[in-house]
């Protein structure tokens, strides 16, 4: 025997249905707003993270020299790539530029609640607009997403805040405070004990009074007395831009999900306005369930023109969690429209029947290892079908088939030239006069 590798996982058949039947909400809502499917590579030169984030970042990676001579790595996130490929065809593409893909990515990091070194994330993305009306549409593709798979505003926030806030209010600070470390101060505290949270913030330059002040104001959430505070330029158009999202966030219907959280920051060093993360209101989920934000310099940084762009990137993972808390996964079982029931040489009027069905966009099995009657109707069983029609020798003698309903077990002969015949979808009811 061979065992999994830590920090990945195997679905069978239950699980991924309860999975596809996710993806494909997210995606279709995505298709709803006009997002265009995308296919990116497993690979990426190892170069798009150590040049942006350093060779430490190589510890978690899964990164190795191919043989080729180069330093390659599995994808940790779609940014960089997305940033590549329209830096690429830049001139050709129109804008804005609206794009979505689900895929898994591969960070080598400590495997815990929510979080495995394989994960899946759908990535949603606007690139080429710089209005509040873009960063309001991906809020509400997500709201939409999430009530789409069952949630309300019970069940989930989404916590929004922007960089320029955070950045504007510590820039009145002394000059030395490192901001980028500060930042990632905040996007840390909730998971910090108060004394931790201001020991970061004085690593970052600031004095220990100026740490509980800056606490106190940033927790507080009041805009109005940042902006007192604060009276420049950059932290008034910051709050500015956030309040316009939020308007526009309000005509799209996703304002009532929205809660201000200056303490949501986001770590990532390329977030550069409005930022967000999605929480479950429960408390339940020991970690934010998704975030995004706005990254308008990262294609610049990528050799292109300059573009703003915003984006969103579920994790399946930390989906599921919410799903399963909130009562809406899917049921983690496999469904089956009809099973095809066998009993002596009667697989060409079977195969016709299948094919039939099947045609007629229906999921249809029958039997391909030559059981008994009786296995056969347990495996049908196994499967959930809802209908078995079963060819016998001697109900085709008498140019029938039976019709089994599995849910009531009743059963019943019907005219063979009659199933299907007219029916989208016949079922025991249809022929029970």
């Amino acid at each position: 025997m061979y065992d999994r590798i830590k920090g990945f996982r195997d679905f069978y058949p239950g699980e991924m249905a309860a999975r596809r039947a996710s993806i494909d909400t997210l995606e279709d809502t995505a298709r709803g707003y006009g997002f265009r499917e995308i296919g990116t590579p497993a690979l990426e030169r190892a170069e798009m993270w150590t040049d942006k984030s350093g060779d430490d970042i190589v510890e978690e990676l899964y990164s190795f020299e191919d043989q080729g001579g180069r330093h390659v790595t599995l994808t940790p996130e779609l940014t960089p790539t997305v940033a590549r490929m329209v830096v690429a065809k830049q001139q050709e593409l129109s804008k804005p530029i609206k794009w979505f893909s689900t895929r898994p990515f591969w960070r080598y990091e400590q495997v815990q609640q929510g979080r495995q070194r394989e994960f899946y994330q759908t990535n949603v993305d606007i690139f080429g607009s710089s209005e509040p009306e873009a960063d309001a549409e991906i809020l509400a593709w997500a709201a939409d997403a999430l009530t789409n798979l069952g949630l309300t505003d019970e069940h989930f926030e989404f916590r929004i805040s922007h960089r320029d806030i955070l950045g504007g209010v510590l820039e009145t600070y002394d000059a030395d405070v490192d901001i980028d470390d500060a930042i990632r101060a905040v996007d840390k505290s909730d998971k910090l004990s108060t004394a931790e949270y201001h020991d970061l913030l004085i690593g970052a330059g600031l004095t220990a009074d100026q740490a509980v002040e800056f606490d106190e104001l940033v927790g507080g959430g009041d805009l109005a007395e940042v902006k007192a505070f604060a009276n420049t330029e950059r932290v008034t158009a910051a709050v500015e831009n956030l309040q316009n999202v939020l308007d526009a966030a309000d005509d799209f219907g996703a304002r009532e999900y929205c809660t201000i959280s200056l303490e949501t920051a986001r770590g990532l060093d390329y977030y550069t306005g409005v930022v967000f993360e999605c929480f479950d209101s429960a408390g339940e989920v020991s970690r934010s369930i998704f975030g995004g934000g706005r990254y308008d310099d990262l294609i610049e940084s990528f050799g292109g023109q300059p573009t703003p762009a915003v984006g969103v990137a579920p994790g399946h993972a930390t989906l599921a969690l919410l799903c399963q808390r909130a009562g809406v996964w899917p049921d983690e079982e496999v469904t089956t429209d009809y099973y095809v029931l066998q009993i002596g040489d009667t697989r060409p009027e079977a195969a016709r029947i299948t094919r039939e069905l099947r045609e007629r966009g229906h999921v249809v099995e029958t039997d391909v290892a030559g059981r008994s009657f009786g296995s056969q109707l347990n495996y049908a069983d196994s499967i959930n079908a809802e209908t078995v029609v079963i060819a016998g020798e001697q109900d085709l003698a008498n140019d029938e088939v039976t019709i089994k309903d599995m849910n009531s077990g009743d059963q019943m002969q019907v005219p063979v030239e009659e199933f299907p015949g007219e029916y989208e979808r016949p079922t025991f009811a249809d022929f029970d006069s």
